[in-house]
């Protein structure tokens, strides 16, 4: 069953009848979702379900069908010159870093801002050591990426994504490819952005961070939207089987 998602005010991210096919496989079924300015939304659901493509289309990342529309404040989702537009304010976190391994922490966060928004060299580095300061690792900017742990690279693509000043910030499992001694820490910095006022969307596995920091979750199953609503709607008092089937499964785990 899948089910149009609204907001009750303004919406910074709009998606109409998002369809995404690979050759017969269709991995998104027409999704209906809208996402408020400010609004930290937490997207779970099994393996296989969508997820993931749903927030790399938000960026084109992943392209869609062509009768499908996202708009990104106002800005519509799509090849050309547009997309440049909607790249600078979307910030997109990985499950695997993707760090420049020849570049320093602190030139990796340098970077963007000076080549895409023209940012000097001097006010990128001072706000480049601020962020990297401000998610925990200021003594680590003049290491490189294979010199830290895991928990610190990601820790390092946070600080990049924030250093685009965007608007919207999407998490793709940020934690499943950390040592479970290291999934606290990153945890611990999205729970401070979530009061920033960014908008954030995250897929995660995490149930009790999801909990904690979000205004809606969403429950994702074999690529539609099932359910949403509040943290305590969505864990305590499910509508849909589907739903209750699948939070048995992973919380009793």
């Amino acid at each position: 069953m899948s089910t149009t998602i609204t907001t009750p005010v303004p919406a910074i991210i709009s998606i109409r009848g998002l369809t995404k096919a690979y050759g017969t496989f269709t991995v998104l079924h027409g999704i209906d979702l809208d996402i408020a300015e400010g609004e930290v939304v937490c997207v779970i659901g099994p393996s296989g379900s969508g997820k993931s493509t749903l927030i790399r289309c938000i960026n084109h990342l992943e392209p869609f069908s062509a009768d499908s529309t996202i708009t990104v404040d106002g800005i519509r989702v799509a090849p050309g010159k547009a997309l440049a537009k909607v790249r600078a304010e979307v910030g997109m976190v990985f499950q695997s870093f993707n760090l420049f391994p020849h570049m320093t922490v602190l030139k990796n966060v340098m970077l963007a801002p000076m080549r895409v928004r023209g940012t000097v060299k001097a006010d990128a580095e001072r706000k480049a050591r601020d962020l990297l300061a401000r998610v925990g690792i200021g003594e680590q900017a003049e290491k490189f990426p294979a010199q830290l742990s895991g928990g610190q690279q990601q820790r390092v693509a946070i600080a990049r994504a924030l250093a685009m000043e965007p608007r919207v910030l999407l998490f793709d499992e940020p934690t499943s490819s950390l040592d479970p001694e290291m999934v606290g820490e990153v945890l611990d910095v999205m729970r401070k952005l979530a009061g920033t006022g960014v908008t954030m969307i995250i897929v995660t596995h995490e149930m009790g961070f999801a909990r904690q920091v979000a205004d809606r979750v969403i429950f994702m199953d074999s690529g539609r939207l099932v359910e949403a609503g509040t943290p305590e709607q969505i864990f305590d008092s499910p509508r849909q089987e589907r739903t209750r089937s699948f939070l048995r499964a992973v919380l009793n785990h």
